[in-house]
């Protein structure tokens, strides 16, 4: 027997690609998000008791409030978004609660986005735009706007999954060669086809790096793990490219490593206090700042949908949901 009932009422947080709000109402009983503002936390608490199937993003935090104030009917959230760390899936566990996510679909997207700051940071191409819509460039000179070859550099990543492998690929074709520093030492044969170094200390990985990628999950143990100590071991030409999670960086201390030429250079795509950065990094030429698009291709979004109508059929089919994402310990988490 299912758990959902066969037109399951479905309540959106935020406005999705019209096809996939079309497919979504021809299949269940949905309420749709009719503007694109997050929802407040009265009005997540409002929804989840409301509904059979919750549909957040990641600009919803769902919190223990949240999943306490469930009706009982609420027996799936189907997460818009590959990241849970917004959702205390521990919480919805607990009170028997399905979660699921939409991994796969935006690695390709995100770890091109990733690898476009890896070629536009030391080549200080957003600054070279900036300057010339300011009338500031008066032709070529030997010395004008020197940045930095990325050939030959070494690239270090920050937790290689599936979008760190993505970015691996892309690096070794740019002839970048690939450190990277997870918990535990990826398979051989991994490592072969990326001709990816471990480290198994961060340290080490910081002290060889010219460019630092972040494509790790935001975790309590990997919260501002780059802090100002992680920067200092960093060398003054290096670089700092973030598509994960703001919060796997302290925003203060990098402004202070950017303005001091600690280091020298940033690409942002997430932020700790979405959605503005740190004030500080607003006033700097050498950091680019982007605005959340790491997965942001018509292709990704619809394909993400996707992934959201098959997890709530499963569901209703009482079988299992194939992007199902469990808490720490709990058996294995698909999460990326």
């Amino acid at each position: 027997m299912s758990s959902l009932p066969t037109n399951p009422r479905v309540i959106t947080t935020r406005r999705l690609p019209d096809s996939v709000e079309t497919r979504m109402s021809q299949l269940f009983d949905a309420v749709l998000r009719k503007n694109d503002t997050p929802m407040s936390a009265d009005e997540l608490r409002a929804a989840v008791a409301d509904c059979d199937v919750f549909v957040p993003t990641v600009t919803d935090d769902i919190d223990a409030s949240v999943i306490e104030a469930a009706g009982p009917r609420l027996k799936l959230i189907a997460n818009f978004g590959a990241g849970t760390n917004h959702i205390d899936v521990g919480a919805a566990h607990a009170r028997g609660i399905t979660v699921t996510n939409t991994p796969g679909v935006l690695t390709e997207d995100t770890a091109d986005l990733t690898m476009a700051l890896i070629l536009a940071v030391p080549r200080r191409l957003v600054e070279g735009d900036r300057r010339l819509r300011a009338g500031e460039f008066d032709g070529w000179g030997p010395t004008h706007m020197l940045g930095h070859r990325v050939r030959g550099k070494q690239l270090g990543i920050l937790g290689l999954g599936r979008i760190g492998s993505a970015v691996a690929r892309r690096a070794s074709a740019f002839g970048l060669g690939v450190h990277y520093h997870n918990r535990r030492r990826a398979p051989e044969s991994i490592e072969r086809e990326l001709d990816a170094t471990w480290h198994a200390e961060l340290e080490d990985m910081l002290h060889t790096a010219d460019i630092l990628c972040i494509t790790a999950p935001l975790t309590p143990d990997t919260r501002h793990i780059i802090n100002a100590r992680a920067l200092s071991l960093m060398s003054p030409d290096s670089y700092l490219v973030n598509t994960s999670r703001g919060g796997i960086v302290d925003e203060a201390a990098l402004a202070d490593a950017l303005r001091a030429g600690r280091i020298a250079g940033a690409g942002l795509d997430v932020y700790e206090g979405e959605p503005l950065p740190h004030p500080d990094l607003l006033a700097l030429d050498n950091v680019i700042l982007a605005p959340h698009i790491g997965s942001a291709t018509h292709e990704s979004r619809q394909e993400m949908g996707e992934k959201v109508l098959i997890n709530i059929r499963a569901k209703m089919d009482d079988h299992a949901c194939p992007d199902r994402v469990l808490p720490p310990g709990v058996g294995m988490s698909m999460a990326s």
